[in-house]
């Protein structure tokens, strides 16, 4: 896997040298990153990315907002909505559909015990399936972890990430 992911984006991403270490665990959190990150139905790969960046950035984790931030830009194909979402998510340029998303992500992250069925109904009023709704709660919840991982182990982003898909 890592030798795949080399070979596509031209280095190694430090999060899975930091994770390496423990063979099990490593091939856990990808099973289950691709599991809610790789699907073809519902959410698209950009608002999935959209959920990453804005929950990493409340909680403070410099490798995923830099990380997923870049592959936000590609998969938006907008250099600047990464920056918006992780600087201030109500300023960002989103859709209606986008600022739901986000919303109801940021709750999740937030305030996960206060989510109730009203904000189910918002927003599956507002055109959101359940499977889509679990996605967005579900997208937050692994990259809660995630973030946490990354802030324990001072995972620092590549230089790459940076400048991808800035213009």
């Amino acid at each position: 896997m890592i030798e795949s992911v080399q070979e596509k984006s031209g280095f190694v991403p430090n999060v899975f040298l930091a994770l390496a270490h423990r063979p099990d665990e490593f091939r856990a959190f990808f099973a289950a990153h691709d599991a809610l990150m790789d699907k073809s139905d519902g959410l698209s790969k950009a608002e999935r990315e959209m959920i990453v960046v804005a929950t990493s950035a409340t909680n403070g984790c410099l490798y995923c907002v830099v990380a997923h931030g870049a592959i936000l830009r590609i998969r938006a194909k907008n250099p600047l909505i990464s920056d918006q979402l992780a600087i201030n998510p109500a300023k960002a340029d989103l859709s209606d559909r986008e600022q739901y998303i986000v919303e109801f992500a940021l709750k999740v992250a937030h305030d996960s015990a206060t989510v109730s069925d009203a904000h189910l109904d918002v927003m599956r009023e507002n055109g959101f399936t359940d499977d889509e709704i679990w996605d967005i709660g579900a997208i937050a919840a692994f990259f809660a972890m995630s973030n946490r991982l990354a802030n324990l182990a001072s995972i620092r982003p590549n230089d790459e990430f940076f400048s991808m898909a800035r213009g």
